[in-house]
């Protein structure tokens, strides 16, 4: 250890040093903290915005007097996520400039939750504290790293199949632009289905617990904002689960084709 007026004859024997245990991080742990709360928060909110445009797959098709007469309301949805910005921006240049932050909040997410967890593992050592706590705080805590890497795997599956249209993740149908055909496509795969299911049952162990921990490393301590921020960490996980789960199973159970 280290100490100020340290006793020449223990230093001399080597019971103590005058050394630091560990050089100085790079990046301090107050920011990797604080960069994981902030991108936390930017995919919460995504997925969020993500399921209740998502949830237009349940909204009749435009009628006759409309602008998109006869089309489907999600179809529009993803042609107008497309469009935004036009004719200021190019075509597709916001939806581009979304992706493009939230790949670096993915970035930054991922690499500070590894250094972190090599972190706090350096600084236990051999020693592990167990039977110290439990319940479902404890158990979403010790699985945020698991669950996030089930979550990336996920995403990258998402991405390759109501994106890109890579097989065969994608069906073989699949056809950009196409969003109402394509959900049917893929959630018609019973695989698909329960893989998106147990994803976002996943998703919503890793949201829930990690809003929670976004409001202690941002610093909000009051008890009154500390209590509302716990009911919205439970609660829009919960509608997020609901929301993306409605749509894989009411396709995978034939109640729309």
């Amino acid at each position: 250890m280290t100490v100020r007026n340290p006793d020449r004859e223990a230093i001399r024997h080597g019971y103590i040093t005058t050394e630091a245990l560990r050089q100085r991080p790079a990046y301090p742990t107050w920011a990797m903290k604080l960069t994981m709360a902030i991108t936390g928060l930017i995919f919460g909110g995504f997925v969020l915005v993500h399921m209740i445009g998502n949830l237009k797959f349940f909204m009749p098709d435009y009628g006759a007097d409309s602008t998109h007469p006869g089309e489907r309301q999600i179809d529009v949805y993803g042609s107008f996520l497309r469009e935004i910005g036009e004719p200021l921006f190019p075509y597709e240049s916001i939806l581009w400039i979304l992706r493009i932050i939230l790949l670096v909040a993915l970035v930054l997410h991922i690499y500070c939750a590894f250094a972190l967890t090599s972190r706090s593992r350096h600084s236990r050592g051999k020693f592990s504290r167990t039977g110290m706590m439990g319940g479902y705080n404890t158990f979403a805590t010790r699985t945020m790293l698991v669950t996030g890497i089930v979550l990336l795997a996920f995403i990258i599956f998402h991405v390759l199949d109501l994106t890109v249209g890579v097989q065969p993740a994608a069906p073989e149908t699949f056809e950009h632009g196409a969003v109402y055909a394509n959900l049917i496509a893929t959630f018609s795969r019973w695989p698909v289905a329960i893989w998106y299911i147990i994803a976002n049952l996943v998703l919503f162990v890793h949201l829930s617990h990690g809003i929670w921990v976004a409001v202690s490393d941002l610093g909000i301590t009051g008890r009154r904002w500390r209590a509302i921020l716990l009911a919205v960490a439970y609660i829009v996980p919960a509608l997020v689960l609901i929301g993306n789960v409605s749509i894989p199973l009411v396709i995978a159970l034939g109640w729309i084709s």
